[in-house]
């Protein structure tokens, strides 16, 4: 009985140390990460978030991602987003993204067990970031029901949005 009291003991020692190992590693590799909230839960279409961030590693690949949550109001099977990078020489680089945030039953992509779910999405891979200097990151919703031209005022359902940046191994 007292072996296998030693046993669990052990096992669970070292499943914290692990659960600790890999936390530390994965940080290490975070260069940015930032969330801005979305006041009631609704994204204007004018509403432009901007992240900062001061770039001095001129050699080292990064991956971008944005970061969103959402609750059960989101009302859509996918995301469309408009994403700018702006560099420290004025040069300024602008996407079109769509995401998918349902699977094909309708449930809700991302992790989360409550009625928030996170969901990480890869924007840029591999990227350098060539100037020393002030970088901006620019983040606007492009949703829009179909058969309308005009954009919706309001996406209902998202609460956070971020940017994260990590190294690359």
């Amino acid at each position: 009985m007292q072996l296998t009291k030693r046993k669990s003991h052990l096992r669970n020692i070292i499943l914290i140390v692990s659960v600790t190992l890999y936390m530390v590693s994965c940080s290490d590799k975070v260069v940015f990460d930032k969330y801005r909230s979305m006041e009631d839960s609704k994204w204007h279409k004018d509403s432009i978030i901007n992240f900062s961030f001061n770039s001095v590693d001129t050699i080292n690949k990064n991956n971008i991602y944005i970061n969103l949550r959402n609750n059960k109001d989101y009302e859509f099977s996918n995301l469309f987003l408009i994403v700018g990078i702006q560099f420290p020489n004025n040069y300024q680089i602008v996407d079109t993204l769509e995401y998918e945030m349902t699977s094909l039953n309708g449930n809700f992509l991302g992790t989360g067990i409550t009625d928030i779910k996170e969901n990480k999405l890869e924007y840029k891979t591999n990227v350098i970031f060539p100037y020393k200097g002030d970088y901006s990151i620019h983040v606007q919703h492009a949703m829009r029901k179909t058969r309308k031209v005009e954009g919706l005022i309001y996406l209902n359902g998202i609460t956070d949005v971020g940017v994260q940046i990590e190294k690359t191994n």
